[in-house]
Parts: structure tokens; C-alpha cells; sequence
């Protein structure tokens, strides 16, 4: 057994993780000495080891199709790319790249793409979540430089989370703002349309209209003006104010005005004002609520603005906090990833286009910005972009209006994919497949949303035939002629390259300079532990500008969108609590997928009862770009005329539930990020004929019904269906051989099938066209049962002697489920989450749930007085 200490492989918080390592398996628990987590870790982090199988891996080169040697994968990939550029010149070709990529993986495709093919078009999925925060970084602070860090919310008075489900999307944060409200009274605030899980231990919540955040930023910009809480020095040596900028600033900024342009109640408002003012110590928390917004940095600025005009910047406890999705988002922005950036923190000005030219000796210069993510898929679709490297991303889902993504790679001359997954919706469209390190097969660094750089370290061998990205990018560049400027042996190689970049020429020009790494040896950089670029940025009032001085920028609240007749509703898309990206990682785990089994449709219960909705109905929800099917939830927690949907399902796990094909193709003009929170949306109740499930060992790829969903459970897998016409078609398509036990209740129209094979079983069927289906947990269990259940336990669903019902899971890290923590909270007194948690354990490991435990009290001592 070996200890390894690596970083986890999701969200931005960068949690550092100890791996117990044995064989391919490996036990994981949290790095009590990282400074991101300190110990802790989240759902998804503590559940990794279940994700590293080579069950679905990439493991060969494969070209049209057919398994092929490294040599000869890699020469058609140079081939075709040298040749499309000899054609059609270099910006006919693309990389589309990802934050999971490493930071040195990144290096190598920036490089290679802006310096040697000469093109901009380099873009990542990071456009897609953060480019608005990196644009209106540049444009109040000259740098894409985050000036915060987690310690900032040990000691801020307040902390004001606009856009971001925090409980949910970055748990250990969360516990950590937790933790300062309980040692120190912290102040929350929750700024977002929807009631989340984040809301439930807040001071105030305002649940704004969407896309009004300007004008609540700007409302509180002139509250603290009219109140005498600018900080007049800081401004006069330290800001830049543009002439008119106090004057526009005060047309509809008032409160009343403010309030009805929100649609908040003036009080709650005043509310929110109040505290600002109160505390000083203010760290504004934004994500992706912000940045995904057509007029995404115009928000990011309006939250600039305030802290700038306040002086609340480069103090303890008081700062702007972008907050990043992905585990290397920030990686990709130090060296450059994203097609409107340079290189090292540098933007396409003559003067750094040359800089970047001597230190890489590039043959063919990129002299401006490339397409951004949405631009690029349009270029491919229409023929300009003939040919494109797709790496560690599945855009064919993740994109809006994912549907004009598929006719672009359906007709793009040359798709090259390189993943560490064979069966992806994108990787259907290459023409060549190049099998990448997976996730405990990589080496290299990371930097987290707080600039923290950490390494990421090998837990395992590399899988099969599998190469880290810098490797297939440096034997492409070879093969394309560049043989010494790609003559990379290892991963410290090209950080050692990237440190001296950053620090070229620099000069105290930007933050970003980590030049006293620029000779680190090998042993060194193995044993690198994490540190910090940038110390406090800001704290001397000095920015990344010409002058030295940050930016305020003037930005007006747009005219919102009013409810069209044909898609009255606005639709908003996001994350589940323990699922990631496109769940080719966590839907391997049968734990992380029990919380949130299907893809569902949140909506306000009035909205739904005016359609005539109720809950688990099937319900299709159509835009201007496209529909897709979900099932209902009813949730309070929604505005009226306003619904939720999930980011994850793909066409590898369901018929419906894919919200990559809802969302308009609209951008931000400036980030070029999409709008994902506010599209025109229409609801209509579906009613199949029947309906039911199938729990199965294994289940086929195509199942043959109007809806059906899979998600991953103990020895096996839950599929949920719906459909029309004769059942029996699916049942001879799902089912297989072995001793079969079934039943036709002719009454009620169902079917219930028991698969049986050596005594065990394998797979049940259980349809119905009017009555009830059994709960499905019983059954999963069969799946791995030591003993036989009798047939008539099997066709009833439930054993003959009742079990407790668990109810739906709500700790996913102990497998609490929510009946038991009621029972325990009605029968035991537990009037506090922390009872909760000597109890059963649930809340006790990353906290994610303890917002739902908290709620469950408090609905469970009501329903006692009622």
C-alpha cells in the first residue's frame, strides 16, 4: 500500500487528497495539511475511489473507427492538420480544451496552437462558466487576478453570495463560511432567483428577477454614495473614475426604483443595504449565476465597482471572490487557454505578441484573439473551421443549443478527440479517438480558485495505452516539424518553461510571476507542496494598468426579456449536488448517484397546477433551441413563472433530461460566455401509456421507450421508464436469459418480469399503465443478496417480513437516508443538525446536506405542532 498526496479531480475549491493506493483500487481520504481543504473533503472528492476503474476507458488510438499504433494515429493527426493549414491557411483549424486538463497540458496546446499553427483559435470550457469573471478582471484590474482567498472568510463580517449555490456546488467553502458565521457571527447574505440549499442558514435572502443584478449593484453603489460609505482617498489615489460615471450611476438607482426592477420587496432591500453598510468587512462571493449571462461581465464589473468605490479590496476579510467550477480553470487562464487571451496573463498588444514570439521562438505568431467557444462550433458548422482537437471535454452536450455543436462535428472534415473515456456524445463524432491519462494517471500541477498551485501526482500506471495530453501534444508538434521546440521529457520541463513566460520581461508588469520557479529540479518539483501565487493582491493599491490605478466601469442594467407567448416560462440550468460535468466520472458511483436518480424539472407548485402538473409527472420542456423530457418536481424554492433543470444527462444515460439542447446559442458581447440562466421556456405534461422501471445487472445501450433513464446503483443499474404501445417489446429487449418469473395484472395493465440465473437475481421488470410500482430499494439489494428471495417477494417487490423505509438519500457519505433522519428527529428530540450528526452521522463529512438536515428539523417540529 502506498500514500500519495494528489488534488482532487473536481470543482475549483482544489481540495488536497491522501490516496491509500493498492493495485488499481485506492482508498481516499482528505490532506489534513492542504491549506484548500485542510482535511475536509466533499461528496464527490470522498467517493473518487469508486470512479477509477477501467470500466468505459479509452485505451488504444483508434482512426476510422479501428484500433491503430500510436505512430500511425499521431502521423494522420500532423498530416491533416499540416495539410488543412497548407490549404486553407491556420485559422481553419482549432483546439477546443478543458479545464480538467493540467496546467503543463494546457502550456503545450497554447503554445502550439498561437505560436507555431499561428491561430488564436484555442478556446476552452472554461468560456463557458468563467470567461466573464476573467473579462471584467481585466477590465476594472488590467489582470485576470482573483483578490481573495479562502482566509478572507475567517475574518469577514459579511458574506454575500450572489449566483452561487455554494452548499451544493462548493461544499468545503461553505463549511468554511459556516465555520466564521459560528466563531465569529458572520453575516450571510443569498442573492439568487431560486431558494437552494445555500439559503437555508442565511440572514436574508433575495430572490431577484433574473438578469436584474446590475441594477441591484448599482442600487447599492448609489445607497452607499447618497450615505456618505465611498471611500473618498482610496478612490482619489487608487481608481480611476471616468468622467459622467456618478451621474449616470444615479438614474433608476434609487431603492424603490431598484426594488421594482429586481422585483424585490423595498424593506428586503433596505435590508441588504443596511448590513453592507454595517460591515465593512464584505466579501462578495459570485459564480456561475453571474458569469453565465449575456451580460455576464457587466454584472462581474457592477460587483467590481462597489468594492472599489468602498475600499473593500486588499484587506483581510474584504474582496471581490470569483469562485471557479472547474479543477484547472484557473491553470488555463495563468497560461493562456482561452482564444481572447495571449499567454501568461498577457493580452494580444503588439508589444506582448512580440514578447511571446523571442521566449517561444515561434515560427508563425498569433497577432490576435481567436474564436471563443460558441463562435468556434458556428465556424465549424459553416466550413470554416475544417479541422479540430477536441481534449478532455464533451461539447456535444455541454455547449448550448448542444443540437448545432452535433451538425457541426457531423460535418467537420477532421475531428480529432483525445479523452480518457471511449463513449462520449462527442467522441462519436471523431474521426480519429487518442486515448488521454485519466484523472489518477496524470501528473502535474493545478491552480484552484484562491491561486493556490498544487501538484497533481500519478496514483496508478497509465491505463492500457493511455498518454498524459502534453505527451500527444508534443509527438503532434514533432510530427508537424517543430521537433526542438516540443522536446519535453516530462512535466517539470514545461512548468520550468511556464515560470520563466511569466516572469519575461515582466517587470512588476502583472501579478502573475512565479520566476522563482524558473529553475526548480525535478526532485523539487515532485515534492512541491502547494503555495500561492500574487501574496495580497492589491494591498499596496496598486494594480495591473498603465497608470497603476483599477478601473471603474460604467454599466447599465439591460432591459430584461419580457415572457414570450409561445415559451412564457424562463428557464434556468445547473449542477446536482453530487454529480459533475457530464457524469462520464461520477456516474461510475453508485452512492454519488442516488441523491438526484433522474433528471428533473424543478417548478413553483401554482405553475405546475395552472398545467395541470403534479409531482413525478413526465413534463417536456421546450425553448426556441429545442426540448427534451424531465421529470416534475415541485419546489417552493422556485420564483413563479421561472424553472430548474440539471446540466449532467447525456444521451449515454437517457432519452431525455438533456439540457444541453435548451439553452439559445446568445452571448455575452464582451466575455463571449453563453447565457445558461434565463431562456424562454414552455412546460407541457406528457402522459405515456405506461410506465415502471427495470433494475438489472446490466442493461443495453439502446432501450426501446419513449423515456427511460439509467443511473448507476449497488452490482447493477436502475433504469426508469415510460412509453406507449406494448410493453412486451421492451421486456424481450432489456430482459436477459435465464429462469423467468412474471405476472400480467390485466387489470391495472402491468407487467412484472424476475430474472433469475444460478439462483441470483439478475434483472426486474415492473410496468404499469394506471396502478402503483414498488419501491425500487428493496430490489437493488437483491442484486447482490446472499441469499434467494422467494417468487412471490420478487413479483411483489418487498420482502414478506416489511423493512424500514430509508426514504430518499440525503447524506450520500453515510447513506442516510430522509425517513431515518425524521424518525430520529421526531423520536430522539434532535432539535439541532449537529444532534443530527451524533445520531446517525449524516452531515458529519463535507456538510453538503447539512442545509436539507436543517430543513427536515424544522418541517418535522412543525408537522408535530400542527
Amino acid at each position: 500500500m502506498r500514500e500519495i498526496r494528489t488534488t482532487c479531480a473536481y470543482c475549483g475549491v482544489g481540495c488536497g487528497i491522501r490516496a491509500e493506493v493498492t493495485g488499481r483500487e485506492v482508498a481516499i481520504k482528505g490532506d489534513a495539511e492542504h491549506p484548500a481543504n485542510a482535511g475536509k473533503l466533499c461528496s464527490k472528492g470522498t467517493h473518487l475511489g469508486e470512479t477509477v476503474s477501467l470500466e468505459g476507458r479509452l485505451l488504444y488510438p483508434e482512426a476510422g473507427g479501428k484500433r491503430v499504433s500510436w505512430d500511425k494515429a499521431i502521423d494522420r493527426v500532423a498530416k491533416r492538420f499540416t495539410d488543412t493549414i497548407a490549404r486553407h491557411g491556420p485559422d481553419s483549424v482549432a483546439f477546443y480544451v478543458s479545464g480538467q486538463l493540467l496546467t503543463e497540458d494546457y502550456y503545450v496546446a497554447n503554445k502550439l496552437m498561437k505560436g507555431f499553427i499561428g491561430s488564436g483559435n484555442i478556446d476552452t470550457n472554461s468560456r463557458l462558466c468563467m470567461s466573464s469573471a476573467v473579462a471584467g478582471h481585466i477590465r476594472a484590474f488590467g489582470e485576470d487576478v482573483v483578490p481573495a482567498t479562502y482566509a478572507d472568510f475567517d475574518e469577514a463580517d459579511l458574506i454575500v453570495l450572489v449566483g452561487s449555490n455554494t452548499a451544493w456546488c462548493h461544499p468545503i467553502v461553505y463549511q468554511r463560511i459556516m465555520a466564521a458565521r459560528a466563531s465569529r457571527g458572520t453575516k450571510i447574505v443569498v442573492i439568487d432567483p431560486r431558494r437552494t440549499e445555500t439559503c437555508e442558514d442565511a440572514d436574508l435572502h433575495l430572490p431577484l428577477r433574473p438578469g436584474s443584478d446590475v441594477a441591484l449593484m448599482n442600487g447599492l453603489l448609489a445607497h452607499c454614495r447618497d450615505k456618505g460609505l465611498l471611500d473618498a482617498g482610496y478612490l482619489e489615489d487608487c481608481v480611476n473614475t471616468p468622467d459622467g460615471f456618478w451621474d449616470a450611476l444615479g438614474e433608476g438607482s434609487d431603492l424603490w426604483s431598484t426594488a421594482a426592477a429586481c422585483d424585490l420587496p423595498p424593506a428586503d432591500l433596505l435590508a441588504f443595504y443596511e448590513l453592507f453598510a454595517a460591515n465593512p468587512r464584505t466579501i462578495t462571493l459570485f459564480s456561475q449565476g453571474i458569469n453565465q449571462s449575456v451580460r455576464g461581465t457587466d454584472q462581474v464589473n457592477a460587483i467590481l465597482n462597489l468594492h472599489l468605490a468602498t475600499g473593500r479590496i486588499g484587506k483581510p476579510g474584504a474582496a471581490p471572490f470569483s469562485i471557479t467550477g472547474q479543477p484547472n480553470a484557473m491553470g488555463g487562464r495563468e497560461v493562456g487557454g482561452l482564444a481572447s487571451t495571449l499567454a501568461a496573463h498577457m493580452d494580444f498588444a503588439p508589444e506582448n505578441v512580440e514578447t511571446v514570439r523571442r521566449f517561444w521562438a515561434a515560427p508563425r505568431m498569433a497577432s490576435k484573439p481567436g474564436l471563443k467557444a460558441v463562435d468556434l462550433f458556428r465556424q465549424v458548422r459553416e466550413g470554416r473551421v475544417k479541422a479540430i482537437w477536441i481534449m478532455a471535454t464533451n461539447p456535444a452536450v455541454s455547449l448550448p443549443d448542444a443540437g448545432l455543436v452535433r451538425e457541426a462535428l457531423a460535418t467537420c472534415p477532421f475531428v480529432v478527440v483525445s479523452d480518457c473515456i471511449a463513449d462520449t456524445d462527442t467522441a462519436r463524432f471523431a474521426h480519429v479517438k487518442l486515448p488521454a491519462a485519466g484523472w489518477g494517471e496524470k501528473d502535474g500541477t493545478v491552480t484552484n480558485s484562491e491561486r493556490l498551485i498544487s501538484r497533481q501526482r500519478a496514483l496508478f500506471p497509465l491505463a492500457g495505452e493511455a498518454k498524459p495530453d502534453w505527451w500527444i501534444m508534443t509527438q503532434v508538434a514533432q510530427a508537424m516539424g517543430w521537433t526542438e521546440h516540443f522536446a519535453y521529457d516530462c512535466p517539470a520541463d514545461i512548468y520550468r518553461e511556464h515560470a520563466r513566460l511569466s516572469t519575461y520581461q515582466n517587470g512588476g508588469k502583472r501579478l502573475f510571476d512565479i520566476g522563482y520557479h524558473a529553475a526548480i529540479s525535478n526532485p523539487a518539483y515532485d515534492a512541491m507542496e502547494p503555495f500561492r501565487w500574487g501574496g495580497v493582491p492589491f494591498a499596496d493599491g496598486r494594480f495591473s494598468t498603465p497608470d497603476g490605478k483599477a478601473r471603474l466601469v460604467p454599466v447599465e442594467q439591460m432591459v430584461l426579456e419580457k415572457p414570450l407567448a409561445k415559451f412564457p416560462m424562463t428557464l434556468n440550468t445547473g449542477r446536482y449536488r453530487d454529480q459533475w460535468h457530464t457524469m462520464t466520472r461520477t456516474g461510475l458511483s453508485p452512492k454519488l448517484s442516488q441523491h438526484r436518480r433522474e433528471p428533473l424539472v424543478e417548478i413553483h407548485p401554482a405553475d405546475a397546477d395552472e398545467r395541470g402538473i403534479a409531482a413525478d409527472d413526465l413534463v417536456q420542456v421546450s425553448t426556441p433551441a429545442g426540448d427534451s423530457v424531465f421529470r416534475a418536481l415541485l419546489s417552493e424554492g422556485q420564483r413563479r413563472g421561472e424553472v430548474f433543470t440539471p446540466i449532467h444527462w447525456t444521451d449515454r444515460q437517457s432519452t431525455g433530461g438533456r439540457t444541453g439542447l435548451l439553452p439559445r446559442s446568445l452571448v455575452d458581447p464582451v466575455s463571449g460566455q453563453p447565457g445558461f440562466k434565463s431562456t424562454p421556456a414552455r412546460l407541457e405534461k406528457l402522459a405515456p401509456e405506461w410506465r415502471g422501471f427495470l433494475i438489472a445487472r446490466d442493461v443495453p445501450d439502446a432501450i426501446p421507450a419513449a423515456y427511460a433513464t439509467k443511473i448507476r446503483v449497488a452490482a447493477g443499474w436502475l433504469v426508469e421508464v415510460a412509453g406507449d404501445g406494448d410493453p412486451s417489446v421492451l421486456a424481450k429487449a432489456v430482459l436477459p436469459k435465464g429462469e423467468r418469473i412474471e405476472t400480467v395484472d390485466q387489470a391495472r395493465g402491468g407487467l412484472r418480469v424476475a430474472v433469475l440465473q444460478d439462483g441470483q437475481l439478475v434483472a426486474a421488470l415492473f410496468i404499469t399503465r394506471s396502478g402503483r410500482t414498488p419501491s425500487r430499494e428493496w430490489l437493488i439489494a437483491q442484486l447482490s443478496a446472499a441469499g434467494m428471495a422467494s417468487a412471490i417477494e420478487l413479483l411483489a417487490g418487498r420482502p414478506a417480513t416489511p423493512q424500514a423505509d430509508r426514504g430518499p438519500i440525503v447524506c450520500v457519505c453515510f447513506d442516510v437516508g430522509m425517513k431515518t433522519i425524521i424518525e430520529a428527529v421526531a423520536t430522539q428530540g434532535l432539535v439541532s443538525v449537529e444532534a443530527v450528526g451524533q445520531a446517525l452521522s449524516a452531515g458529519t463529512n463535507c456538510g453538503s446536506c447539512r442545509p436539507a438536515i436543517q430543513r427536515l428539523i424544522g418541517e418535522t417540529k412543525e408537522a408535530a405542532h400542527a
